[in-house]
């Protein structure tokens, strides 16, 4: 049985010393737990409703923090892209690039992330349905780049508020790609606290165990040491001390689903 995928880390980068003691941190947790992890942070938190609110260090000063995650820790590390320029600095860097779920309809967005044949992870959009995503695969397939896994993170229903339809890990797996869940952002509420997003923290573990049960290949989780001074989706990031209990469960429940 192939490891879990478990891509995690801040939402957004606050500074390189933090970068270091997370990703030290959720890479001991996670090689304890025996899932195969990538640290992910942005460096631009570019997609959000407020101007207010803290954005991240930027392209360049991000990409330099994130590399020293990976010289010293030793991780690969993942990235939101949002331009087809980002997409080829960010390339220079990260092993993943991320495409946003405002973002996963941008044609020359996703076809300049595959191009770089770095891994590709297309968020779903709040907007989209299962099936219409296997169009934005396409697109980013077509490059010959068959290294693209399609994320989960929930669906708008009504106002400031997501659901999760677990078919949908099913019918995207059925397009041939590797599919992760997303957990955190999926107890998003958008737009909840006035001028930047609420959500249900406690939630995460329900959704993440779900996620596994309906054959998810990976998590998506951003985990912070306090995510309620987190200054990007702290509402939406578990709490460092309780990966280990996660981790331990959702590997768990993977492991009881796979065939002797």
């Amino acid at each position: 049985m192939n490891a879990l995928l478990f891509i995690g880390g801040p939402c957004v980068i606050e500074s390189q010393a933090h970068a270091l003691r997370h990703a030290r941190a959720i890479a001991e947790i996670a090689r304890e737990a025996g899932v195969d992890f990538v640290y992910k942070s942005s460096y631009d938190k570019a997609n959000r409703t407020s101007a207010k609110t803290y954005r991240g260090p930027g392209l360049k000063d991000g990409l330099a923090i994130l590399a020293k995650v990976k010289k010293q820790i030793g991780l690969r590390v993942l990235t939101d892209v949002h331009s087809p320029e980002e997409a080829k600095a960010a390339a220079k860097v990260v092993d993943i690039l991320q495409i946003p779920a405002m973002l996963c309809r941008q044609t020359d967005l996703v076809v300049a992330a595959a191009k770089t044949r770095r891994t590709v992870n297309i968020k779903k959009g709040q907007f989209m349905d299962p099936w219409s995503m296997r169009n934005i695969l396409e697109k980013a397939t077509s490059t010959g780049n068959r290294d693209v896994m399609l994320c989960e993170r929930g669906a708008t229903f009504g106002y400031q508020n997501l659901v999760v339809d677990m078919r949908a890990i099913p019918i995207m797996k059925s397009f041939g790609c590797k599919v992760v869940m997303d957990a955190g952002h999926a107890v998003q509420q958008p737009g909840g606290l006035g001028n930047a997003s609420g959500g249900m923290r406690d939630m995460i573990p329900v959704l993440a165990r779900c996620g596994v049960a309906a054959g998810a290949d990976g998590l998506f989780i951003e985990v912070h040491e306090n995510p309620d001074r987190g200054p990007s989706d702290g509402p939406n990031m578990l709490k460092l001390g309780d990966l280990p209990a996660l981790l331990r469960e959702v590997v768990a429940i993977r492991r009881a689903l796979t065939p002797a």
